[in-house]
Parts: structure tokens; sequence; C-alpha cells
């Protein structure tokens, strides 16, 4: 029997309860406001100077792609970086060949890898994803693409790089030191490579990202490491988020990480846990290689939430948005 009465009492506890619930978000809300979009992360600290300059893309409403290219081409251009770009360390052979791959909101993307003679391999790689049918361009053939897009032949070994190289010559022995990017000027065969790896949110919430670099020092002519490689060095879902990586990037490949990490935040990780994460799949995988080298991670995930992960300590990355313009951050590490 319909009792109106015992209908109004529990109408009226079901309203408080409601009002309690609004309450309490609100709270919620304002004790853990949203990250500030829009938003830039690169990994080490030459990331800082890259974040500068996508930022003047992002702060004035401008697509994450662009800003992420305009980035990144500080440290290509960057006389004194002799891991990412022109300046770069050559291969045993004295040829110095540059990586770079580029992805967007829609899931395009675009890489060159061991290209010579073109000082912004980054943008190579975008119009290799806007030009063409294909994704990545290699070697003679990425070369061949630039020039006839108008980029011009350069010679990109600089007297210091020769001279390094020459000085490796003595003894020809390939011992790679560990966050080498904090050792620009190590002496004798102390030479390393590393990579900056971009991820950016624009202010519509769209995420891309970038990744580049010269590649190991005195490698063996040819090879090609994880940062052109499109779920190696870099993945970005704009459902999701984006990873990239540095270090040594045959560890990376082998273990496909960035694209690892971007599935473990489609699950629920946060952008550090899911770094780790593939931090530790690369240990287990091959413990006793893993003391001896660094892999790192950076990521963010659709909410502007990042985080990074790293085998050894030294790891760091760089945050730019509208409260935070140089900021520097130690990564955690697994050692």
């Amino acid at each position: 029997m319909y009792n109106r009465r015992k209908f109004i009492k529990i109408s009226a506890a079901g309203a408080s309860l409601a009002a309690l619930s609004s309450s309490a978000f609100a709270r919620s809300t304002i004790l853990k406001p949203p990250p500030a979009l829009p938003i830039v992360i690169s990994t080490w600290d030459f990331g800082i100077v890259a974040n500068k300059e996508a930022w003047k893309t992002l702060s004035s409403g401008g697509r994450a792609l662009d800003a992420v290219e305009a980035g990144v081409k500080i440290p290509e251009a960057d006389m004194n970086n002799h891991t990412v770009g022109r300046a770069g360390y050559p291969d045993r052979d004295g040829h110095v060949t540059l990586d770079a791959c580029i992805m967007d909101e829609f899931g395009n993307c675009g890489s060159v890898a061991a290209i010579e003679n073109i000082a912004h391999p980054i943008s190579v790689a975008r119009l290799v994803m806007e030009k063409t049918p294909h994704v990545m361009l290699v070697g003679d053939g990425a070369t061949q693409f630039a020039v006839e897009q108008g980029f011009k032949r350069e010679k990109l070994l600089t007297p210091e790089s020769e001279k390094a190289w020459k000085e490796w010559l003595k003894t020809a022995k390939y011992s790679p030191v560990i966050n080498i990017e904090n050792k620009q000027h190590a002496p004798g065969n102390q030479y390393n490579h590393d990579t900056i790896g971009m991820l950016a949110i624009d202010a519509k919430g769209n995420i891309s990202g970038a990744c580049t670099t010269s590649g190991m020092a005195f490698k063996l002519h040819g090879r090609v490491g994880d940062s052109p490689i499109i779920g190696a060095g870099l993945y970005v879902d704009n459902e999701v988020g984006g990873a990239t990586s540095t270090g040594v990037g045959e560890e990376v490949i082998r273990n496909v990480g960035s694209f690892l990490v971007v599935e473990l935040m489609r699950q629920g990780h946060s952008p550090e846990d899911a770094c780790k994460e593939a931090v530790k799949r690369i240990i287990k995988k091959k413990p006793q290689t893993a003391k001896d080298i660094q892999v790192g991670f950076l990521a963010i995930n659709k909410k502007g939430e990042y985080g990074a992960y790293a085998i050894q300590p030294g790891f760091s990355f760089a945050v730019c948005n509208a409260e935070k313009q140089d900021l520097l951050i130690p990564g955690k590490s697994i050692y």
C-alpha cells in the first residue's frame, strides 16, 4: 500500500545524501585541482630550453604537434650538444647519422633513421608523416627526400666532434657512460649518447610527441636505436597519454617500451608506475646487462599527470606549464 509519509522521508534522505555528496565532491575538487594545461615535458636538463620554445606555441593556443617540433629543434641546433642533432658525435666510420620521429593526436606518425647531412631530422620526420604514405625513411632515401623538400645539405661533423672521434680511434674501444648528457666533455673514450623525448598537451587537450638523437657515439655504421621507432622511442594515444624513452635503445626496442608504458596507463597505472613497470621488465629479461646501462621512460596521461622512472640514478626531466617554466625533476630509479 502506498505510504505518502514514508515516501517523503525517503526522498528527503536522498536529497540530503545528494547534497552531502555534492559538497564532498566540491571540497575534493578544491583540494585536488586538475593539472594545469597546456603542459610540455621532456627528457634531461636540455629539456628546459626546449620546453621554453615549445611553450611559445602552447601558451598562444597552438597545436601540441607544432610545439614539440619547435621544442626539440633547439637541442638539435645546439653546437654544444653532442648527443642530439648537428653537433652529434659520429659513428666509427666518421659519419654523423641522425634519427627522429614525431606523432600527433590522430595517430599519424613519421620517422627518419640514419639520415646524413641534414641538421633538423625532426622536421623531415614530420614531412614524412604529412607528405608521404609511409611512416619511416632511412639512410640515403631519407636524405634524398629531405633535399627534395627543400632542406639544405650541410656538413655535420664539427671540428670538436671530429677531434673526439680521432681520439677514440686510437683505441677503438666502446665503453658507454651512464647519463653522459651530464658529462658532455668527458675525456678519452667515455662517450655515449642520449635523446630528447618531448610530450605536450595543448589547450584543447590533444597530445603529441617528438624524439630526436644522434645515436650512440662511435656506433657501427647503420646502427639505429629506439628513438625513431614508433612504439619504442615514442608512442602517443590521444585517449590515454604518451610516453618516450632515453638510454640504450636496443633494450627499449626489445620491450617495445613506450607502447608498453601507454598500454599500462590504459589499464589504470599512473604515469610513474607505468614507467617503473617498463623498467622492471627490461631488468627481468636481462638482469646482468641492466646493471651496466641506463634506460629511462617519461610519460604523461590525458589528465596532464606525468611521471618517470629509470634503471640507474641520474635521470632527470623538465616540466613547463603556466605554473612552472623551468622545473627540472630528478627521475626515480630501480638501483
